[in-house]
């Protein structure tokens, strides 16, 4: 079953252009994305789309590490089918990690960088082994307990500076003669760098056998199991590896903030990156970064508007969700999905897949 299509949408005749584009033509793609990712700090782009703040700051953040973050939560909810309400906490220990060891123990940036994701990725399996046999709201529930379990601990640790949290967090050390000191400009090119890296692998993912195995989970987790996929295996796996990406946000993330505290990992920081996972489109990379984009870009678009910027931002999200609930660029399987009444959002993943589709559940079976 398979969701209508209007030869003459744009976002249908795009996607039918890219799937059977030569790979030269891809190739060109990618090279014009890299070249204007390169330009797009120039002045002259910032003073329309940030005219009352730093465009290159903001472009570090909030716009880079909420399609990092992004990203990461995309593998967890939009591949997996896993609604994951706390990943700011593997944000936070990536941001820690960088500051304590940086700070206490007078580690290097790279260093501390490469322990905040492996801590996250142990966190990630820390938390899964005992709550991933749960489901849907239940599993969010559990998810979103972990987040303000991290978060209060930092609060109460004196360790780790408990409620005034770590100051002079060391900045990267000098690379390819960028100096990370005061200027933003290389540190968005090194969240470029990571969100270039991240996504090359999301995408290897996602055509392996382990994405198949997330998307036969995704569609129908008991079928998956009776097919002969270990699912726990894969949903851990799941986690475990947005964990990681979300623990590569945070330490990048810190080494900018210079000063983080419990506060700077709040709950609303989860929702408002699963608000840009669903909004772009879950499970489509493409879509899940444009949702990013647009949720940090347009509050700081609009600040002069002070307060009621923020009314202004519901109203659009609430807009979109209206007009588009499969999200603004959604996969094939994702829009059969809500314009069929063939799947429910409890999940966020039934989706349903189309003849066209490579989800083949059959060959993700346990060897």
């Amino acid at each position: 079953m398979t969701a209508k299509r209007n030869a003459f949408h744009p976002v249908d005749r795009a996607r039918d252009w890219w799937a059977d584009a030569p790979q030269w033509q891809r190739y060109t793609v990618y090279l014009a994305a890299i070249v204007f990712a390169l330009i797009l700090p120039a002045p002259w782009i910032g003073s329309f789309m940030s005219p009352e703040s730093d465009w290159t700051t903001v472009l570090f953040y909030p716009i880079g590490t909420y399609i990092l973050l992004a990203v990461g939560l995309n593998i967890v909810v939009g591949q997996a089918g896993m609604l994951d309400l706390g990943f700011v906490a593997f944000f936070a220990i990536g941001g820690y990690t960088l500051a304590y060891f940086g700070t206490k123990h007078g580690l290097t940036f790279w260093a501390t960088l490469v322990m905040g994701i492996v801590l996250a990725a142990v966190s990630g399996v820390i938390l899964g082994a005992p709550t991933l046999r749960l489901r849907g709201d239940y599993l969010a529930i559990v998810t979103l307990g972990f987040g303000e379990i991290v978060r209060i601990t930092a609060n109460n640790t004196d360790e780790i500076g408990g409620a005034r949290g770590i100051t002079n967090v060391p900045h990267p050390e000098p690379l390819f003669g960028m100096e990370f000191l005061l200027d933003p400009a290389p540190y968005y090119y090194l969240i470029v760098a990571a969100i270039a890296l991240v996504i090359v692998f999301s995408v290897r993912l996602h055509k392996s056998r382990v994405g198949r195995a997330w998307a036969a989970i995704r569609e129908d987790e008991d079928a998956a199991e009776l097919m002969g996929v270990p699912t726990f295996k894969f949903k851990l796996l799941a986690f475990a590896i947005g964990a990681m990406i979300g623990g590569l946000a945070g330490a990048i993330y810190a080494s900018k903030a210079i000063f983080i505290e419990p506060n700077s990992f709040p709950f609303i920081l989860s929702a408002t990156i699963l608000a840009a996972v669903v909004l772009g489109g879950a499970g489509n990379l493409p879509g899940v970064i444009l949702g990013a984009f647009v949720i940090a870009w347009l509050p700081e678009r609009f600040r002069f508007l002070a307060e009621y910027r923020i009314l202004l931002f519901g109203a659009v999200l609430v807009l979109m969700m209206a007009l588009r609930p499969e999200g603004l660029l959604p996969s094939r399987q994702r829009k059969a999905e809500l314009h069929e009444g063939t799947g429910g959002m409890g999940t966020l993943a039934a989706e349903v897949p189309g003849p066209d589709s490579d989800d083949t559940s059959a060959e993700v079976g346990s060897k």
